[in-house]
């Protein structure tokens, strides 16, 4: 068999990463263009993104969309970790198939369906849409991501540690505190995490959630696109693929940090014994 990379396969490899990267690439070259139309270069220049700094526009809806991001990813965080702790330790209990099928409904249905049923209930209540109607629609639409991840490692998650340490005394809740929720951390932090990015670029739920004052940052990009692209919108977005390109690369550093701190651990270990 032959082995290596053939050149159909590096072919391949190159116009799936162009497709992928390329508009991303000349989306953050155009942001340093000095002319107004986006397509014809005007030379080098940094004006755009003094002038997104003086757009109040696109800051009020960035701090909102930040605002909501950091709630709703805490608020689904919490509810996700309790919703995986009660389908994993608790395998019968009356109405267990009914919240299976609604903590994980928001995966697989549509977006304008979630968003449109989320409208007719504030409608129904009569609450006034706001940003706490796009944080409750942000939640209970990231929950269910939340709720996968968590689980996914508590079914691996030895009990018998958390039993030890109620054996010696500790009570169930100080023991999920101490021993349960270290170990499931990683799983915890990765849906927070989850969370925090789905909020950030979710348009379609928020647009049927939103009301006066919480315009969220996709929501002006896309009005703003509607009336033609402009300068300042490759500026932010380029601004938001350099913060994710940090949070990338910050993450790999933390884990190669993490696995060598573990991989000395294991040698000092081994030269003890």
């Amino acid at each position: 068999m032959k082995r290596g990379l053939s050149s159909f396969n590096l072919v391949s490899l190159v116009f799936g990463f162009a497709f992928l990267y390329l508009p991303i690439l000349l989306l953050v070259i155009y942001s340093f263009n000095a002319s107004q139309l986006v397509t014809v270069w005007g030379g080098f220049s940094t004006r755009w993104y003094a002038a997104l700094l003086g757009n109040r526009l696109f800051l009020d809806a960035a701090w909102v969309t930040l605002r909501v991001a950091v709630l709703s990813a805490t608020l689904a965080t919490i509810l996700g970790t309790l919703a995986a702790m009660a389908l994993v330790r608790h395998a019968r209990f009356p109405g267990r198939t009914l919240l299976s099928g609604m903590v994980f409904a928001p995966l697989v249905m549509p977006e304008v369906i979630t968003g449109l049923s989320l409208l007719l209930l504030f409608v129904a209540v009569d609450f006034d849409r706001g940003f706490w109607t796009v944080t409750v629609a942000h939640t209970t639409l990231t929950m269910c991501f939340v709720a996968v991840v968590v689980r996914s490692r508590l079914v691996s998650f030895d009990r018998s540690l958390e039993e030890a340490a109620q054996d010696l005394g500790c009570p169930p809740g100080k023991a999920f505190l101490l021993v349960t929720l270290p170990v499931i951390w990683p799983a915890v932090a990765a849906g927070w995490m989850l969370a925090f990015t789905l909020s950030l670029d979710d348009l379609v739920i928020a647009s049927f959630t939103s009301g006066p004052g919480a315009t969220t940052l996709p929501m002006r990009i896309y009005s703003q696109v509607r009336l033609g692209v402009t300068p300042e919108i490759n500026a932010i977005s380029t601004i938001m693929i350099a913060v994710v390109a940090l949070g990338v690369i910050a993450a790999a550093l933390f884990n190669r940090r993490q696995d060598a701190r573990r991989q000395r651990d294991e040698r000092l270990a081994s030269q003890d014994v």
